[in-house]
């Protein structure tokens, strides 16, 4: 079968569209089922015993590793796909996210295991701009709309089987196998790219910005670095915290100059020119920093106070993948109707509602109210993913739509980091307040008491190896006004994401109307192929958008 022509007007060689497919929707969910495996994950990590015995930290940067990298080389790895191909960069990718997850897999201690989950950030970042590369050169025209919407939804199903298949694993396995099941898949994937996806000529030999790389990276773990010192106890003037703050800040502005002077910029600052971009780059920072920040916690939760085992944990947290894949969706009818910018607001208002319903979850809270919880907060997130990404790209001129892209799917995952880190220093900051004042028995001995007072899963261990039912009922208590504490300001993120979408997104179309769209176009994410014969993509905020050569942009499935 002859595909069309792929995107630059050179011709695509000959591939089987569904079996090259499924090879691609695999490698993409990788990423997707990565991020999600973890949150059922974290508490056995903590365990000294059956764990690595990780303190509230290392557990932030175990989390905030991955995404930081991502995003910190989401850009190189757009611009080495240009370079050499995206089958290449695919088989690159995959090769390091493996190799990185059997490393996970086996690591002695947690900051060996935050370097190898580092690696799968920069493998991921290779893995997805060329996933959607292959699809859109590849693909018949005729077929290429259906597939790009089985690709866009694989990151809700690697969201869904996540927790199921993190729980399942920690239930019969050592926690090294909710890394080490990556491995397989990985090696089927690399099978599937090398027999079934054709070899893509590059578009254009791109400059890769390796300082900008450096900088971005390095501020941005400067600054996360001193949010976790914070929760750790540390003084905020003290040099573990304000120190990499104010450096990382440095380093930040000193990344958005040379951005402003570079000719071939990693990130384009003209984009924060264009009329709803900048305000919905904002809610798209907030509501992941959120999502990301409350799941961290919940974890926690349903598996310690909650008394849940992980296999359970995953299979009540499926409530938000499902949510999430809904709520995308049913996205795009409920634009139409209510417009881009209410659509949004409304689903950033749900998810803050079932934030603060967390204020009043206790050891005993029913399954089914915390399952509708996490539906609600899934839905809503679906309704913002699309929409909100419409919004922001449909001012931008094609010829930075790739760039535009690029920084809807950077602003997810550096939100995700950010919000770990906020949410973990504000529930081990108040749980070490609270286990501060709370008596502790007797019989254990300085260092015993030292790790009971500094993690909850610490706690819990000692008082069952030890017998002390006492101990596991305090670090109970502490945990959850820590986790009250923890999600009145996740919750208090919301509500000025739902205000800035309000104000923000409140832009003027070319007709004069306000508002970021009238009428179903607006809110129509299908691929613009689909409704007159053109390339996906041709026009910004329709479909995935195109960079100047041709090539596709890399942003982030909707709803995720």
């Amino acid at each position: 079968m002859k595909a069309s022509a792929a995107a630059g007007g050179r011709a695509a060689p000959p591939t089987r569209t569904w079996p090259t497919l499924l090879v691609i929707v695999c490698a993409q969910m990788l990423i997707w089922l990565d991020t999600s495996i973890l949150n059922v994950a974290v508490t056995t990590l903590a365990d000294p015993t059956t764990g690595l015995g990780a303190t509230p930290g290392e557990l932030e940067w175990i989390a905030g590793a991955y995404t930081l990298v991502f995003a910190g080389t989401l850009f190189a790895g757009g611009a080495l796909a240009d370079r050499h191909g995206p089958r290449t960069t695919l088989l690159a990718g995959l090769a390091l996210f493996g190799a990185a997850s059997a490393a996970a897999a086996f690591a002695p201690n947690p900051p060996a295991l935050i370097a190898a989950r580092a690696v799968m950030g920069a493998g991921s970042a290779l893995l997805m701009p060329a996933t959607l590369t292959v699809i859109v050169q590849s693909t018949p025209e005729d077929k290429r709309t259906r597939a790009i919407a089985i690709w866009s939804s694989s990151s809700g199903l690697g969201v869904a089987i996540g927790p199921v298949a993190g729980g399942a694993l920690l239930s019969h396995f050592w926690w090294g196998s909710v890394f080490l099941v990556n491995v397989p898949v990985v090696a089927l994937c690399l099978a599937g790219v090398l027999a079934l996806v054709p070899r893509l000529p590059p578009s254009h030999r791109r400059v890769l910005d390796l300082p900008g790389l450096a900088l971005s990276v390095l501020g941005l773990g400067s600054v996360v670095y001193g949010i976790i010192e914070l929760g750790g106890g540390k003084p905020w003037f003290g040099p573990h915290v304000l120190l990499p703050l104010v450096l990382g800040t440095a380093l930040l502005t000193a990344f958005v100059a040379g951005q402003r002077r570079s000719p071939t910029p990693s990130l384009d600052l003209r984009l924060f020119r264009q009329p709803g971009f900048t305000a919905g780059s904002v809610v798209l920072l907030i509501a992941f920093m959120a999502l990301a920040g409350h799941l961290f916690y919940a974890a926690f939760y349903l598996q310690g106070p909650r008394g849940l085992t992980p296999a359970d944990a995953g299979t009540v947290m499926i409530a938000a993948a499902v949510g999430i894949v809904l709520g995308s969706q049913a996205s795009p009818a409920t634009s139409r109707l209510l417009t881009a910018r209410w659509t949004v607001a409304a689903g950033v208002l749900a998810t803050a509602a079932t934030y603060l319903g967390y204020l009043w979850f206790d050891a005993g809270t029913p399954l089914v109210l915390i399952a509708a919880l996490l539906w609600i907060q899934g839905f809503g997130m679906g309704l913002v993913g699309t929409p909100v990404t419409a919004a922001m790209m449909r001012a931008v001129p094609p010829h930075l739509a790739g760039a535009g892209s690029a920084v809807n799917s950077v602003t997810r995952q550096v939100g995700g980091t950010l919000g770990v880190a906020m949410a973990g220093s504000i529930l081990s900051g108040v749980y070490r307040s609270r286990m501060a004042d709370a008596p502790v028995p007797e019989a254990l001995p300085p260092d015993a008491e030292e790790r009971a007072r500094t993690s909850a899963e610490s706690a819990r261990a000692l008082a069952d190896s030890l017998r002390l039912p006492d101990l596991a009922a305090t670090a109970d208590r502490a945990f959850l006004d820590a986790m009250y504490a923890a999600t009145f300001w996740t919750a208090l993120l919301a509500l000025v994401g739902f205000a800035v979408c309000v104000v923000g997104l409140r832009t003027r179309n070319p007709d004069g109307d306000k508002g970021v769209d009238h009428g179903p176009d607006a809110a129509d994410d299908t691929p613009l192929g689909a409704r007159d014969g053109r390339e996906p993509g041709n026009r910004a905020g329709h479909g995935p958008p195109l960079r100047e050569g041709g090539r596709p942009g890399h942003g982030d499935p909707p709803g995720r």
